[in-house]
């Protein structure tokens, strides 16, 4: 493989990996969202 294309998959690699980080972060985000959610509508449904 060139130099040319070994520098190209590192640098994408580096991208996908970024983006994956940030899916995760935004997943995670919602689910926290969410469980706070169903804990504000549970204390409306019990009391």
């Amino acid at each position: 493989m060139s130099e040319q294309r070994k520098a190209k998959r590192a640098a994408y690699e580096k991208r996908q990996e970024a983006q994956g980080k940030k899916v995760v972060n935004w997943i995670f985000g919602i689910l926290v969202a969410a469980a706070v959610i169903f804990g504000i509508a549970l204390m409306f449904m019990m009391g």
